[in-house]
């Protein structure tokens, strides 16, 4: 009977481990507290590209040097937790191979190019495990890995949140 109730903790030991490690699948919705929801304005994340052509224009969303909330709310919550968010990437730099390894992840195409950056709460800071190639940076991604509550400033725009040595491999429809 002991041995029946070990073996029977120890499996519940097991599950109770394999769930810490499970990655959690994210929208972006999921990045904003519940308090501040109030994303008007701002386009609904895409990752078909041509449902985009007509809804990005300069006179809509204004100066795309500007930030729409550089320090806007975030969810303390997520802070070391294993996730995998789709997004497109938007480069902080090149590496000497011609790959990008650090970059921004945002919730459409354009945010921080040649629209203004979205609020801090929808950019992720990330650098990759391995690079990825310059001309594929036109397409969305899912990025995995360990979830970081920080805040971080770049040139192009402030992050809400940061992935460090994350996992990244096309977005699959």
């Amino acid at each position: 009977m002991r041995r029946l109730a070990a073996i029977i903790t120890a499996c519940a030991l097991s599950l109770g481990a394999m769930q810490a490690f499970a990655i959690e699948e994210l929208s972006w919705g999921d990045l904003v507290p519940p308090e501040a929801l109030d994303l008007a304005g701002m386009p609904q994340p895409t990752h078909d590209l041509s449902a985009l052509a007509d809804t990005l224009s300069d006179e809509e969303f204004g100066d795309p040097a500007v930030q729409m909330q550089p320090a806007a709310p975030v969810v303390a919550a997520l802070d070391g937790r294993s996730v995998k968010l789709p997004g497109y990437i938007v480069p902080l730099g090149i590496d000497p191979d011609g790959s990008v390894s650090e970059f921004l992840l945002v919730p459409y195409f354009g945010a921080c190019i040649h629209v203004p950056p979205p609020p801090s709460n929808q950019i992720v800071h990330v650098r990759s495990k391995k690079g990825i190639e310059l001309a594929a940076l036109y397409q969305p991604f899912w990025v995995s890995g360990a979830m970081q509550v920080e805040h971080v400033e770049s040139e192009l725009a402030n992050a809400g949140y940061r992935i460090s040595e994350a996992s990244v491999e096309p977005y699959s429809y």
